[in-house]
């Protein structure tokens, strides 16, 4: 492979696996690459050096800051959308099989250090967490809007918040006295009920409100169903998850090519075949030196299937 050293990306992102990924793709010089969640351009730099002048590298992004990174070349078309939509719009670009696709599920740097997008426990700004800013519901929405029940569901599940229960009642017995339209000013609100380490707390329930804005979980399974369809064979799809739901949604669709439980029926002949083959049978995981460069890895896993 070609340059095998992760670029520096000016501190937007640093790439995560950007050498595991590019070799999990197996990329031919002249065929077409998709990276779905372009970002700092990192990943797709890589992919770029891989490819000949016939090589195409279609980017998707739905956060309008990425596009100020990317590259002047001829071979990139970029997406301004979220990658649910990758088969209309790699029929649209008359691509509609590609060799390869990407995708690091992981928040860029570039957003969580920027105070006013709301992705950050570290800033005062408005509690947004919106990645494409054309999406109606921000977090403080989500605050002032769902119901007890919805709320300890969100916290519980995609925050794995210990005492998501008591936190979703207090929220509601108390939105109505707090502005919850600012970080600071929800933060105030949570300090009766954090448990344990207070950065850790807060980054969990953050963590659970942007998935939930930004519908991550739909997002990924919604691309994950369409990957039959928009891989030639042969190609590779690659994908980095940084929490255990995600991780948990790709290897069952991997293992098996459907959300669908596979109840094995005594009068069914005919069981549907997955049209993808697992490449790693354990995910790839950053290595010491990775991890110590950069933290925000530690969670990273990547696997990798082909389509049969």
């Amino acid at each position: 492979m070609d340059n095998q050293q992760s670029p520096n990306d000016s501190g937007y992102h640093i790439p995560v696996l950007y050498n595991e990924c590019l070799e999990a793709l197996n990329i031919k010089p002249s065929g077409v690459y998709v990276d779905c969640t372009f970002g700092g351009g990192g990943h797709s730099r890589g992919i770029l050096a891989n490819l000949n002048e016939e090589g195409r590298l279609i980017a998707f992004d739905q956060d309008a800051d990425a596009q100020q990174n990317l590259p002047d070349d001829k071979r990139v078309i970029f997406v301004p959308q979220n990658f649910r939509h990758i088969q209309r719009f790699l029929r649209l670009h008359n691509y509609p099989k590609v060799d390869g696709i990407l995708a690091d599920l992981g928040v860029s740097s570039h957003q969580f250090d920027e105070g006013e997008r709301g992705f950050s426990t570290r800033f005062a700004g408005p509690l947004d967490m919106r990645m494409d800013r054309r999406l109606p519901t921000t977090a403080s929405d989500v605050l002032a809007t769902y119901t007890e029940a919805q709320l300890h569901k969100l916290f519980e599940m995609y925050g794995e918040v210990t005492n998501s229960k008591t936190l979703a009642k207090h929220i509601v017995q108390n939105r109505a006295k707090t502005s919850l339209k600012t970080i600071e000013g929800f933060k105030a609100m949570l300090q009766p009920v954090v448990k344990g380490n207070p950065n850790k707390y807060l980054a969990q329930v953050f963590q659970a409100l942007r998935i939930e804005v930004n519908q991550e979980m739909e997002a990924l399974k919604e691309m994950l169903q369409q990957l039959p369809d928009v891989l030639n064979q042969d190609g590779r799809v690659a994908i980095i998850t940084f929490h255990s739901i995600e991780d948990r949604i790709v290897k069952s669709f991997f293992k098996q090519g459907t959300f669908e439980e596979q109840v094995d029926n005594p009068f069914e002949t005919v069981r549907k075949e997955n049209p993808l083959k697992i490449i790693t049978k354990k995910p790839i995981v950053p290595g010491a030196e990775e991890t110590k460069r950069n933290p925000r890895s530690r969670s990273a896993k990547l696997r990798v299937a082909e389509r049969k």
